[in-house]
């Protein structure tokens, strides 16, 4: 991983903050189900939700890495069937989230606005090991760790769009062709 991903950033780099961890010896299916699971959360539940996973009171729902994962009723409130708790790729994520708590401090960062853009998982080089089987065969045996990218960031301020009557009346915006046809010539008889 050579650097971060900066069009993420570029947007207002001020309000951002960021870290990130290379060769990470996590899985990396289990790591980016993790990243998933907490892309868009509030700092501070995302803290909660994490502690929550450790102590097996929450689930991490697998949704695309979920072949041969077991099925779990705590994935229902995530309208998913399969999930696990990874602790090893929690404890990781966490100490990664403190580091971006930090660094958003030292830009002066109001630490309760904060909540997570996103989280980039990529796969690292495999670490190749050996295993010896029956019969003088020998097996593959790789670990799959991972590189993890946390972005940051302070909510923005959202300003309401206002409100024009006359063109909310006029829009057909929410009907099909045929209601609009039938409206227009109902227009026209009158």
């Amino acid at each position: 991983m050579v650097r971060y991903a900066a069009a993420v950033l570029a947007t207002n780099p001020e309000k951002t903050s960021r870290a990130r961890g290379e060769y990470l010896r996590t899985h990396f299916k289990n790591m980016r189900e993790v990243a998933a699971a907490l892309t868009g959360l509030k700092l501070t539940k995302a803290y909660a939700y994490l502690s929550d996973v450790k102590d097996h009171k929450q689930v991490i729902p697998f949704r695309r890495f979920s072949g041969g994962v077991g099925r779990a009723s705590q994935a229902k409130q995530f309208k998913a069937t399969q999930g696990r708790w990874p602790e090893k790729s929690v404890k990781f994520i966490v100490r990664l989230l403190k580091n971006a708590e930090s660094n958003a401090d030292a830009k002066s960062i109001e630490l309760e606005e904060l909540y997570i853009k996103a989280i980039v998982v990529q796969q690292a080089p495999k670490t190749r090991r050996r295993t010896y089987r029956a019969h003088g065969r020998i097996n593959p045996y790789q670990g799959h760790p991972c590189h993890v990218e946390i972005i940051l960031s302070a909510s923005d301020a959202e300003v309401e769009r206002a409100k024009d009557k006359d063109v909310a009346t006029s829009s057909f915006s929410s009907l099909n062709r045929r209601q609009v046809a039938r409206r227009r010539i109902e227009a026209a008889r009158v």
